[in-house]
């Protein structure tokens, strides 16, 4: 049993149609193509960086002239400095949020002795 009949092709066709209107269609289309061609080049090591006919080239993509670089040096702020940072950020928020609360109790309470 085919898992793609020509019926199941001639549906996606026309809920795509529907979907994406016959105008963007084709640009969407397009873009496909684009990064279908772009994936296909990155998959295949076709990069411009990657010359086949370059003796100092390996096939891993890294020339024998290439520098190694350090590892990425640590974070500058430790963790816990991190962490406390965050929790005076949400402290300060929670604050926030009781004083608008309490503005708007009193602000609703001033309304409710008004007549209209």
């Amino acid at each position: 049993m085919d898992a793609l009949a020509p019926w199941h092709i001639i549906v996606l066709l026309i809920v795509l149609v529907l979907l994406f209107g016959s105008r963007r269609l084709p640009g969407a289309a397009k873009s496909l193509g684009q990064s279908m061609h772009i994936f296909k080049q990155s998959v295949s090591g076709l990069n411009p960086d990657n010359d086949p006919n370059d003796p100092n080239s390996n096939a891993s993509g890294f020339s024998a002239n290439s520098t190694v670089l350090p590892p990425a040096a640590p974070p500058a702020q430790p963790l816990q400095a991190s962490q406390d940072a965050t929790q005076a950020q949400l402290e300060e928020l929670q604050r926030q949020v009781q004083d608008l609360q309490r503005q708007a109790a009193s602000g609703s309470a001033g309304q409710q002795n008004q007549p209209f």
